[in-house]
């Protein structure tokens, strides 16, 4: 059975409302679709299945060179002040003299970087990038790196940089890096 408002409210004397409801708020509003509301829920819902609001798998970058793989795994799409983690994987093809995994400053602006894991045995930064040495890697090995950290809520729109595999000072194999960042 379907109600009518405007006739529910037609046969109720005023006297009967309660105090700031009146005849014409029962009425309905003129040119209002009901169902405009659930759509726009709807589709706000959708959206939100589809990953256009975040929360898609990591996306997973794997470049060759001639002496080592490197694969990253990072959210392309995330939200303000979430948290997130980064996997830095290499692979030698031939031996690693000092294993230098370089970061570009701009990648990480606007972020809090809570652990990395293994710790590196030096830190610096040259030639605008944080850079982090670990030592030898044999031909045939694998190391992994794994970087937690936390988006700034002044960070709007996404940050991009570069991740890229050193030994010492001389570039193996690097990849770019784009994060888009929703409020």
């Amino acid at each position: 059975m379907v109600v009518d408002p405007a006739a529910l409210a037609a046969s109720v004397p005023d006297k009967e409302f309660p105090d700031g409801i009146a005849r014409r708020n029962i009425a309905g509003v003129k040119g209002f679709n009901p169902l405009l509301p659930l759509l726009l829920l709807a589709a706000l819902m959708i959206a939100g299945l589809v990953g256009l609001l975040g929360g898609k798998p990591d996306m997973v970058r794997r470049v060759n060179a001639d002496a080592a793989a490197l694969t990253v795994r990072v959210p392309s799409v995330i939200r303000n002040g979430m948290f997130f983690e980064t996997i830095v994987e290499v692979q030698a093809h031939r031996p690693v003299d000092d294993l230098v995994i370089a970061i570009s400053a701009p990648l990480w602006r606007q972020m809090t970087i809570n652990t990395m894991i293994p710790a590196a045995s030096e830190e610096s930064y040259s030639q605008g990038a944080q850079r982090f040495s670990f030592g030898k890697l044999d031909a045939g090995d694998s190391f992994r790196f794994k970087i937690d950290g936390q988006i700034n809520p002044s960070l709007f729109a996404g940050t991009r940089g570069e991740i890229a595999v050193l030994d010492g000072d001389r570039r193996i194999v690097g990849t770019p890096v784009t994060m888009k960042v929703l409020p």
